[in-house]
């Protein structure tokens, strides 16, 4: 049974969510072949961050790497649809991702100053907040805590492949909202879209978009926020207006023009990185604000991004 600390949780979403998270963390978080999406998880594999520094190194490159994974951009992304309602037109959400606070400092030094300046009408949490996909996530916390404090809007957010469900309690005390395969109306003039999140699908496999679209009527507009952008073909059967996403880190280390070596998930090379369409489903998969492995960006720039809804017609 999970412990007193996620007693909450389990009476909000159950015990069987929990517990089953919580065993795969305790079985298999340090797991390198077999579990989630992938063969290989190279994000569980303790040499990776070693070798890539030593080949950055190598090549002469690790300093630029470096500096450029300290550098965080503001992008704007315009999201256009019929259906959203006319009370919302013009409804701006702030979209942080894969901040990997604590071997991102130096980046996270830098999103503080920025963040309080952006005005946005509520700020989503992508997942990934702890730097591994285990061991100790006091750090990471502290720095979200010091992020949060800055971030004057309400805040919804999921757990990444990295995020321990341990760490729930102290990030909703932060005052987010987070969504485990829930959904939450949110309100304007009357008129009301609908915010879901599900947990994490690349590696934990403890999603539900069934039960996150449940209670949403199916001619509203709904926006989902799952961690992993291979949950797209599921999210646009659901319903969903809009998806967005991280985890790729659009591939961190790329070939010149952004081309990305490795994405780590198993989804169209087009969906890895920015906006992108699926049927009717909107999508954005965001480059994240800090790194995955070690701290080196190479024609990926980090980035935190803006998202307006504007209705068509009319």
């Amino acid at each position: 049974m999970a412990d007193t600390a996620l007693q909450g949780l389990v009476k909000r979403i159950g015990a069987d969510h929990v517990v089953r998270r919580l065993g795969i963390e305790a079985a298999h978080e340090k797991q390198v072949f077999g579990q989630g999406t992938l063969l290989f998880n190279v994000e569980n594999w303790k040499l990776a961050p070693r070798i890539i520094e030593t080949a950055l190194k190598v090549a002469g490159l690790h300093g630029r790497a470096r500096r450029n994974a300290d550098q965080v951009e503001v992008r704007r992304n315009l999201v256009t649809s019929a259906r959203l309602p006319a009370a919302f037109d013009g409804f701006t959400m702030l979209q942080l991702s894969d901040l990997h606070a604590d071997i991102s400092q130096d980046a996270m030094r830098h999103l503080m100053d920025i963040v309080s300046d952006i005005a946005c009408d509520i700020c989503v949490l992508t997942g990934d907040y702890r730097g591994k996909t285990y061991g100790p996530f006091e750090t990471s916390l502290t720095l979200m805590r010091d992020l949060c404090a800055r971030i004057k809007l309400p805040l919804y957010g999921i757990l990444g492949n990295h995020d321990s469900i341990r760490m729930t309690p102290a990030l909703e005390a932060m005052g987010i909202r987070m969504l485990f395969n829930e959904q939450e109306p949110i309100t304007r003039d009357g008129v009301t879209i609908h915010l879901a999140g599900i947990d994490d699908a690349h590696f934990y496999r403890t999603d539900d978009i069934a039960k996150a679209a449940a209670a949403i009527p199916r001619d509203a507009f709904s926006i989902l926020l799952a961690h992993t952008p291979e949950s797209y073909r599921a999210a646009a059967a659901a319903g969903f207006d809009l998806m967005l996403s991280g985890h790729t880190h659009g591939g961190q280390l790329c070939l010149p023009g952004g081309i990305a070596i490795k994405l780590e998930a198993r989804l169209p090379r087009r969906m890895g990185r920015g906006a992108w369409r699926f049927g009717e489903l909107a999508g954005y998969t965001s480059t994240g604000a800090g790194t995955s492995l070690a701290p080196v960006r190479l024609n990926c720039p980090a980035e935190i991004t803006v998202h307006t809804l504007r209705r068509l017609g009319d």
